[in-house]
């Protein structure tokens, strides 16, 4: 088990810089600073945590058991919260000062509290930001067809942390460093979980906002012709061509079908069964497949850019989504098949 442990903390330090520079870019978190300062800041206190498990399980050395490690123990359930709040809860109001220093409350106490009360106690106040997640996702449930296989993921997740808040409890019980053997195997494990479910959706922030924001608000359709709003919506995608520009945002989209944002994204999620940015991706991904197959002199990069997308690492991201290849995989595999045909 130890062995394990220490694998998989250089494994979470490493995923860790490779979250922060790749999915916690500007771009997907556009509108939402906090979640994104909030999502980087428990990406630095999980980092912090696996590198003092590491010193204590394979050097011997009990930074465990310093105050710099209590106190980032405690700043992780608060910073998952405050990263977590604005994607689930679009209708909570922003944050203000006083409520900010409510959820730094623990970490302010941590150094003045005994030794060994300061773990259960860091476990019980994680547990509490747990059963509000767990509420929250439970509000969504309506929308779990739409993310079956991240909700399964994620779920482990949810799972691995109970598992931890219950372990943390009884620490003082458990053997010599069995307890942080095992914390950092399951900090190890939840990075694997969310490594993978990033990999099968890179733009889930983005997707998950889009759908949370439509679950949480009343029709907005009542007096709209879907029908008809979706027929123009196919004309300018289809005849148009529309998806290939690369600044096409959602209230650019929805000012030319006369309808607002949340019209817009509630039409695209109760009769599409997706949001904006993946309904963008897949137009743009098979515009893609049939200028790979058409135009085999022309780059995979200038394909990409061609249908709309901004760069190459976002070309890729989205095609290894939904083809489950890179586009010059797909290439080779089509050369002699007949061209796919652009929407």
């Amino acid at each position: 088990m130890t062995s394990l442990a220490i694998l998989l903390t250089g494994f979470s330090i490493f995923s860790a810089i490779s979250l922060a520079l790749t999915h916690f870019r500007g771009d997907q978190y556009q509108d939402q600073p906090m979640s994104r300062l909030m999502g980087l800041v428990l990406l630095m206190a999980l980092s912090n945590l696996q590198i003092a498990h590491f010193v204590w399980l394979h050097l011997d050395q009990e930074w465990v058991a310093t105050l710099p490690y209590r106190m980032t123990l405690f700043a992780v359930a608060p910073s998952f919260f405050l990263f977590s709040q604005p994607l689930l809860n679009p209708k909570a109001p922003p944050l203000i000062r006083p409520a900010l220093l409510g959820h730094a409350l623990p970490i302010g106490i941590s150094p003045f509290l005994p030794d060994d009360l300061a773990l259960p106690l860091a476990f019980s106040v994680g547990a509490g930001y747990l059963l509000w997640l767990a509420r929250s996702l439970y509000a969504l449930r309506s929308e779990r067809a739409n993310f079956h296989r991240e909700m399964i993921l994620l779920g482990s997740v949810f799972g691995i942390a109970i598992g931890v808040s219950v372990l943390g409890l009884a620490q003082a019980s458990l053997p010599g460093k069995l307890f942080f053997s095992l914390y950092a195997t399951s900090i190890g494990a939840a990075f694997f979980l969310v490594q993978t479910t990033l990999g099968l959706r890179p733009e889930l922030s983005v997707e998950v906002k889009e759908t949370v924001q439509t679950a949480y608000v009343s029709s907005t359709l009542t007096n709209v012709d879907c029908d008809a709003a979706l027929s123009k919506l196919n004309t300018l995608m289809t005849a148009d061509r529309t998806y290939v520009d690369p600044d096409l945002n959602l209230p650019g989209l929805a000012e030319r079908l006369g309808l607002n944002t949340h019209q817009l994204s509630e039409l695209m999620n109760a009769r599409l069964g997706k949001g904006f940015s993946r309904y963008l991706r897949e137009l743009r991904v098979a515009a893609a497949k049939a200028m790979l197959c058409d135009e085999p002199s022309a780059s995979v990069l200038s394909v990409g850019l061609s249908v709309g997308f901004t760069s190459q690492s976002n070309f890729y991201e989205a095609f290894r989504e939904i083809e489950g290849m890179t586009p010059g995989q797909f290439r080779k595999l089509h050369a002699k098949s007949g061209p796919s045909r652009s929407p």
